[in-house]
């Protein structure tokens, strides 16, 4: 018994000590169009297994990553592939040509970011973006621990989206536009003269996304009502597309 108790010791410390220890990502997607789900890494960090692929409408999927990981996920909408074979989607798409993005970031904006930063002193740091615009809705639910709050934007922001920053197709809505995408002007783009929070207030671009997801990043300087965190030895992530949840704002 004494030596079964020491393998078990010794492999379960190799494991803690080799950085195997890691998380998981539920990835659902309750939109009734299928949606093909992206992830990249921040700098310097460790790619998933896998950065692009497709999700029917009732279809989920788990994805492992390090215990200590930065990065963001997000969806894709209206892909298709061409008769070269090249993959491409109409909001989200990363550019690569191929339904995985190989780690790569966002190249074709508006998108709703997850964004996720593991383990930072002991703790879990997550928000959902509309910074840089939004394309469908996103919930993102700890999973393990009660007393971590959920975050989203989860409502139809392109009902309420201004006009001179929808994004259309085939004279459909397809997803909302951030206020410095489309006007490149400093003031919504925190930049220049406008690059620190005394001075970058939230417009009323900004403002418009923020009634509508009080919760989710409206702009650079969202962080106090924005971001949020949990412990790090305790959550798992359920990540929904088109959820129906309503948010629990009492935490």
């Amino acid at each position: 018994m004494a030596n079964e108790l020491l393998v078990i010791f010794l492999v379960v410390s190799y494991l803690f000590v080799s950085g195997i220890t890691s998380r998981n990502f539920t990835i659902e997607n309750k939109c009734d169009y299928t949606v093909w789900p992206a992830a990249s890494n921040g700098p310097g960090g460790i790619s998933l297994s896998t950065t692009g692929f497709m999700l029917r409408k009732g279809e989920a999927r788990v994805i492992n990553a390090p215990f200590s990981w930065t990065g963001r996920f997000w969806g894709r909408t209206f892909c298709s592939t061409n008769s070269t074979g090249s993959f491409s989607c109409a909001t989200g798409d990363c550019g690569t040509g191929k339904a995985d993005c190989g780690g790569a970031g966002v190249s074709l904006l508006p998108a709703t970011l997850a964004e996720f930063s593991l383990d930072i002193s002991g703790k879990d740091y997550y928000d959902v973006s509309v910074v840089d615009g939004y394309n469908l809705p996103i919930l993102v639910v700890p999973q393990g621990d009660k007393t971590c709050s959920s975050t989203g934007c989860v409502v139809d922001m392109n009902v309420t989206c201004p006009f001179e920053l929808r994004v259309t197709a085939n004279t459909s809505m397809i997803a909302c536009m951030n206020a410095c995408q489309k006007l490149k002007l400093p003031e919504y783009c925190c930049t220049g003269n406008y690059s620190t929070p005394d001075k970058c207030k939230p417009s009323l671009y900004s403002q418009n996304f923020k009634s509508v997801c009080p919760r989710a990043y409206s702009y650079t300087y969202d962080d106090a009502s924005s971001t949020f965190s949990c412990a790090s030895n305790k959550s798992n992530y359920a990540i929904t597309f088109c959820p129906s949840t309503i948010l629990n704002t009492t935490k």
